[in-house]
C-alpha cells in the first residue's frame, strides 16, 4: 500500500478519500467509538491512512482520538454541580489562570464568567491595583470579599441554584450597560465545528452580551471540555481573542484551531502537580 494516500475498499467498490471520512463518520455515528484496527478492517487500508483521516477530522473538530482509535463528539446535557466543578481539575485551571494573568493590566475592568476555572484568576487581579470585577458568579464575588482595592459588581438576575450564579435577562439588562477591556469566558463544551456550547438556554445572551460588551474575549476551557457539544450554540471559537486551555489538548486539535487562524495557548501543568481527575467547568 501507498505511504502517501490508500484508496480504501468497500467490497470490490474503491473509495476516495473524502467517501473514506464520510464513511467513517457515519459508522462513528452508530457505534460512537471505534478501533483503528477495525477502521482498518472495514476499509482495507493501511494504519497509516486510518491516522490520518482521524488527524483530519479532528482537526475538522468532526472527531477526536482517543488511544487505540476515534470517538464522534458527545452531547453534555447537563453541567456537573458546582460542588463537583470545585474539586475537579485543579491543577489544569491554575496552569490556564497563570497564562490568563499575562493578558492583565492595571486598572482594567475585567468580566469573569461564572466557573471554577475563571475563579482562579481572581488571585491575579487582586495583585493589580485599579482593578474592577464584573460577574454573574457568587463565588468569584465571595473571594472579592475582603479585597477592598477592587471594585465589584454583580449583574444579579435569576439565580440559577447549582452554579451558583445569575443567568436571564436582568443579567443580561446589566452587562448592556457595562463596557469591559477583557471578558474571560468559560463554557461546559466546546470543538471546532460548532464553537461553544451550553445545555442552558438561560446562559446563552448573558454569554453573548458579556462577549460583545468586551474589548477583548478570552475563551478559557480545559482539554477534557473539547469535543463536546450542547443543544444551545453561544459562538464559534473565531470570535475570540485568545483560547486558552492546557497542554492535554490533542495534536491534531489544535493544529485544526491554529489553522483557523486562531491564538491558542496552552497551559503546562506546575512541576510535580498531580495527574486530572474528573472534569470540571
Amino acid at each position: 500500500m501507498s505511504n502517501e494516500e490508500d484508496i480504501a475498499m468497500i467490497g470490490d467498490t474503491p473509495m476516495i478519500p473524502d467517501q473514506r471520512r464520510e464513511m467513517m463518520l457515519r459508522q462513528l455515528r452508530k457505534h460512537q467509538v471505534l478501533s483503528v484496527h477495525q477502521l482498518v478492517d472495514m476499509f482495507r487500508c493501511s494504519h497509516m491512512t486510518v491516522r490520518r483521516d482521524i488527524a483530519l477530522l479532528e482537526q475538522e473538530g468532526r472527531a477526536y482520538s482517543v488511544t487505540g482509535g476515534v470517538r464522534i463528539a458527545s452531547q453534555v446535557h447537563s453541567e456537573p454541580s458546582h460542588r463537583l466543578k470545585a474539586v475537579a481539575e485543579l491543577p489544569q485551571k491554575q496552569a490556564m489562570a497563570r497564562l490568563a494573568a499575562g493578558l492583565l493590566r492595571p486598572d482594567m475592568t475585567v468580566y469573569l464568567d461564572a466557573g471554577t476555572s475563571t475563579l482562579e484568576i481572581v488571585r491575579y487581579i487582586t495583585a493589580l491595583a485599579g482593578m474592577t470585577v464584573v460577574t454573574n458568579d457568587f463565588g468569584i464575588v465571595q473571594s472579592l470579599a475582603d479585597a477592598t482595592h477592587v471594585n465589584v459588581i454583580h449583574t444579579g438576575g435569576l439565580l440559577d441554584h447549582p452554579n451558583r450564579s445569575c443567568v436571564g435577562g436582568l443579567a443580561v439588562a446589566t452587562l448592556r450597560q457595562i463596557a469591559t477591556d477583557i471578558a474571560f469566558m468559560s463554557t461546559s463544551s466546546w470543538d471546532l465545528h460548532r464553537g461553544i456550547t451550553t445545555p442552558s438556554a438561560l446562559k446563552v445572551e448573558v454569554k453573548q452580551v458579556a462577549m460583545h460588551s468586551a474589548s477583548q474575549s478570552v475563551l478559557v476551557a480545559s482539554s477534557t471540555k473539547y469535543g463536546t457539544f450542547s443543544m444551545y450554540r453561544i459562538a464559534g471559537l473565531d470570535q475570540f481573542d485568545t483560547i486558552i486551555s492546557d497542554t492535554d489538548l490533542g495534536a491534531a486539535a489544535a493544529d485544526g484551531i491554529r489553522k483557523q487562524g486562531m491564538e491558542l495557548m496552552l497551559a503546562a501543568l506546575a512541576e510535580g502537580a498531580p495527574a486530572r481527575a474528573g472534569t470540571g467547568r
